[in-house]
């Protein structure tokens, strides 16, 4: 096994700790994952599947898979969370529209998911010395992680946050103000997921969705700041689809 990446020095004299946040556990674990190799300077604490961090952490990063627009209050229970230092966005859309509103909401940085983990955990590093930091905008990145719910059976990142949104019972108009997309566009990767999972009603996208993990659930991990290993809570031990 090659030896862990190094990077700059940390602002402080121990790693930085992180709480990743989103609705969905394939997201959350594949975002731990990729930053595994650097645990000498950042370490992942908690992973929180729909569920509010408890832990003090330097940084709680927020993916938006399903939750472009912002317009969720869980967004501001993050900033407005005592335990957390700087909340960071990570998000495969920068519009100056996004960045705006994120700015009004309290969130501190806002990274683009085509960062590689080398390139993520450098601007991680950097939140802490900036008050907000934008990485460019990019149409239609190479996501850095390798993991979302209908890769395995070949969806993309995009049309999975789509298909995720129809499972969670949203429609096209609702996917299409969620994610920032046009209404044609969420159409268009709807057909194309549709091809792709075999299915060709939204029904049975629906019953697709829930059997390939599309459906939101509720779940903490508490990660031991000293080791790689992983206990869990109470919390944890009770998933709630909804």
């Amino acid at each position: 096994m090659s030896a862990a990446p190094r990077l700059t020095a940390l602002p402080t004299a121990r790693p930085l700790t992180l709480a990743v946040v989103n609705d969905h556990e394939l997201i959350v674990r594949g975002v731990a994952a990729m930053l595994g190799p650097f645990q000498d300077l950042i370490r992942v604490v908690e992973l929180d599947v729909d569920a509010p961090v408890t832990r003090p952490v330097d940084i709680a990063l927020y993916d938006t898979f399903t939750r472009t627009n912002l317009g969720s209050e869980d967004l501001d229970d993050l900033c407005e969370n005592p335990h957390i230092g700087r909340v960071v966005l990570y998000t495969w859309l920068l519009t100056e529209e996004l960045v705006a509103s994120a700015r009004r909401r309290g969130v501190h940085s806002a990274l683009h998911k085509s960062l590689d983990a080398e390139a993520l955990v450098e601007a991680l590093i950097a939140v802490q010395d900036r008050r907000f930091e934008v990485i460019p905008f990019v149409e239609e990145p190479d996501l850095a992680s390798n993991t979302w719910p209908g890769r395995d059976q070949g969806l993309t990142a995009r049309e999975s946050e789509i298909i995720a949104l129809v499972t969670a019972g949203y429609s096209n108009n609702e996917i299409a103000e969620r994610t920032y997309l046009s209404i044609n566009s969420v159409k268009s990767y709807i057909r194309t997921a549709y091809r792709t999972m075999g299915v060709t009603s939204r029904s049975r996208a629906v019953l697709w969705g829930i059997d390939h993990e599309m459906a939101p659930t509720r779940l903490r991990v508490l990660l031991p700041a000293a080791s790689a290993g992983e206990h869990r809570v109470p919390l944890a031990q009770v998933r709630e689809t909804s």
